[in-house]
């Protein structure tokens, strides 16, 4: 199936968005979504405190492929954090 084709969110597949090495390399879910709302950037982030050197940014859609269960809050609006407290709970919307 081609991402492109069932691509839940507004923005782009390729839209840049900053995550965590931990999300990356699959050693914790993602609990934390932010969209800015200066510029619409995207955070999906495990919910640690990070240092510098364990941020990246990644497309929208490799976020996509590493986690599906983001196209539930693929519509959070600009200004807003979602979240949860494990990858089988429900996202909370601030």
């Amino acid at each position: 199936m081609n991402l492109f084709n069932k691509f839940p969110f507004k923005d782009k597949p390729n839209t840049a968005a900053f995550t965590c090495t931990h999300i990356i390399n699959k050693e914790k879910p993602i609990l934390f979504v932010s969209h800015d709302d200066d510029d619409g950037s995207w955070q999906f982030l495990c919910g640690n405190d990070h240092t510098n050197e364990e941020i990246r940014i990644v497309s929208l859609g490799t976020i996509y492929e590493i986690d599906k269960s983001v196209k539930k809050i693929a519509n959070l609006d600009y200004g807003k954090t979602a979240y949860r407290n494990d990858e089988n709970s429900k996202w909370i919307i601030e």
